[in-house]
């Protein structure tokens, strides 16, 4: 229930799954009285498999795309609380609100340390948690999952970038990116201050270009979606 985020419904859950695996799950009725039957169902791999696929077949039922977006907040940077971080690598920015930027890779190290060299913009932040910043979205099996874009760009006093790098890729990224443009999408189409684009980069294709960006509107038509 709690990864389904269901705040209800716990006895009828559990009837529901137990009538299941008592009389569909197999091949026969079985007694789940039995130790016998306990001690397979009690196995790693037969707990998760039951787990998952519920966990699959009640989000296909109870998730619902509504098609309606509405703005409740804003996150303001410079309201962040200040917090610890873990002894990483990290670089000082000058174009940043934060005193370090700490990157969870060596790819964000580099391509922050790219933003900083970026005349074009005016500010970026690297998305902490502490931030708050996150975006739902339904994940590779069928869950609600929390998703924190790695970077947001200033470009002007109206428009901003949500960035996405990514080393090796998996499916739950594909969703995200998918997540994260339609969020971008609905943000910018649900009120008229600001517009905002989302920018996906993976590092493979940013160790390919020939010669590094000059510049964040260089970056951007490279890695554009098209």
């Amino acid at each position: 229930m709690k990864e389904l985020r269901l705040v209800s419904g716990y006895d009828i859950l559990y009837g529901k799954v137990k009538e299941f695996i008592q009389n569909y799950l197999f091949d026969k009725k079985i007694d789940l009285e039995n130790l016998n039957s306990l001690r397979n169902l009690s196995e790693i791999e037969a707990s998760r498999t039951i787990m998952e696929t519920f966990k699959k077949e009640i989000n296909a039922l109870t998730v619902l795309d509504k098609g309606e977006a509405e703005i409740r907040d804003y996150i303001k940077i410079s309201n962040c609380r200040p917090f610890v971080i873990d002894d990483r690598s990290y670089i000082v920015p000058k174009k940043s609100i934060f005193n370090k930027i700490v990157g969870d890779s060596h790819f964000e190290l580099e391509f922050a340390s790219f933003l900083e060299g970026c005349e074009d913009i005016i500010s970026y932040v690297k998305n902490y948690f502490s931030v708050h910043f996150k975006i739902d979205y339904k994940n590779a099996d069928g869950s609600i999952s929390d998703y924190y874009p790695d970077f947001i760009v200033k470009v002007s006093p109206k428009e901003y970038y949500v960035i996405e790098t990514k080393g090796r890729e998996d499916l739950d990224d594909v969703e995200k990116i998918k997540r994260l443009e339609q969020w971008c999408n609905d943000v910018t189409l649900n009120q008229k201050l600001f517009k905002y684009n989302m920018l996906y980069i993976k590092q493979e294709d940013w160790d390919k270009l020939p010669q590094k960006p000059k510049d964040f509107k260089e970056a951007v038509r490279n890695f554009i979606k098209k």
